[in-house]
């Protein structure tokens, strides 16, 4: 007798279904979850690669319309990379394109595929081959190799970034290294950030103004996004960006043009966008603090960036990377010995990266050259530790 599909229950998730478009997704994720499977759900082929290297996923249920990727072209980028994982193409209206043979019954192939999930593996897993750092980066932590990967794949694009993170983990830093694997390697990288200059400076630090267009607009000028042309504008802290600015970006994002304040006259410009925030623009979206239409313009091709405490096997390569520099120049060639790399592994680095950069630059200095003893790194001994999340 034939164990029905009901009966099976997976760890998060099982299956991933990866379409732009919210009522496909909302559908079979409804089958689903009546069925007892475990299901998550991105909006493009970028997202579902992300979770695809942090999951026990098996299954990929994918939209031929990604507004990233090529769904043929990702199939066999996924083929490649996870072998042991089945794809399946989505049709318009998000059922599985099955051969011929499982065309009268989805779920039927569904638990053949399942059943396949739960055999015993025939051996041990291998580890995930090393990925280079980029360009200005550091570590070889499981989750950073995924976001290496994902910027490499975007980076010969045009395709719109938007880099998700908490403050000091290193947002700019890829940013520039997506820019500089570009073929815009050579043009300006312009960097904006949109919480530090006040509302009413933003919009013509932006796009510009004419001459007399407000007092004390002497001459004409052009704005960042016209200074960008052919490479790549870095929007920094885009949560910040007020409201009736956001339309205009939305704007120019939209049919590449800018006109500048007092002028009726439009310039087109070549210009990738990188955005990056620390807050949750979803949710600022949902509650109407963020255009929506702006969020999904700007998020076509998401990456995550993890916070220290979540790889704290890079520590140690960053202090040393951090020390190398600041010591640079100054005649030091003082080392970081075991009790005071100890004493930064254990710090839980609620400032990420920066703060551990910042640490090691007071450290340099009070060390004049010579050793970093754990006196010098300012860090309780009893510090909390680092947080539970962590990737390899």
């Amino acid at each position: 007798m034939t164990t029905p599909l009901s009966s099976f229950a997976y760890p998060d998730p099982a299956v991933i279904v990866a379409s732009p478009n919210a009522g496909i997704r909302k559908q079979i994720l409804q089958n689903l979850t009546l069925s007892r499977i475990n299901a998550a759900e991105a909006l493009g082929g970028a997202e579902a690669l992300g979770k695809l290297e942090n999951s026990e996923c098996q299954l990929l249920l994918l939209d031929r319309k990604l507004p990233d990727l090529d769904a043929e072209e990702l199939r066999q980028i996924i083929h490649r990379r996870f072998p042991g994982i089945d794809v399946l193409l989505l049709d318009d209206a998000g059922n599985p394109a099955l051969p011929a043979e499982w065309r009268s019954s989805s779920a039927l192939h569904l638990f053949e595929t399942m059943r396949r999930w739960q055999a015993p593996a025939s051996g041990p897993a291998k580890p995930p081959a090393a990925v280079a750092p980029l360009p200005g980066m550091v570590g070889q932590a499981s989750c950073m190799a995924a976001v290496y990967r994902m910027a490499r794949l975007v980076a010969p694009r045009t395709t719109p970034v938007l880099i998700t993170g908490a403050t000091g983990t290193g947002k700019e830093v890829l940013a520039g290294a997506i820019h500089q694997l570009s073929p815009r390697a050579g043009k300006p990288f312009v960097v904006i950030n949109c919480a530090a200059i006040p509302e009413a400076l933003l919009e013509s630090e932006l796009f510009g103004y004419v001459r007399g267009a407000f007092t004390g607009a002497v001459q004409s000028r052009l704005g960042r996004v016209h200074a960008a042309h052919g490479g790549t504008l870095f929007l920094d802290e885009i949560g910040e960006l007020p409201l009736g600015i956001q339309a205009k970006l939305l704007r120019f994002l939209d049919q590449g043009e800018v006109q500048r304040l007092g002028s009726s006259d439009l310039f087109r410009v070549d210009v990738r966008v990188i955005a990056a925030t620390n807050a949750n623009l979803a949710e600022l979206a949902r509650n109407r603090q963020f255009r929506e239409d702006l969020y999904y313009r700007l998020s076509v091709f998401p990456i995550a960036l993890p916070s220290l405490s979540e790889r704290p096997g890079d520590v140690a390569a960053l202090a040393h990377h951090f020390l190398r520099r600041f010591q640079a120049g100054n005649g030091g060639d003082g080392g970081l010995p075991s009790e005071s790399l100890r004493l930064l592994e254990q710090h839980s680095w609620p400032g990420n990266v920066r703060e551990l950069q910042h640490v090691l630059e007071r450290a340099a200095i009070l060390a004049d050259g010579g050793t970093i003893l754990p006196e010098h790194l300012g860090l309780p001994a009893d510090n909390a530790g680092v947080a539970s999340g962590q990737c390899a």
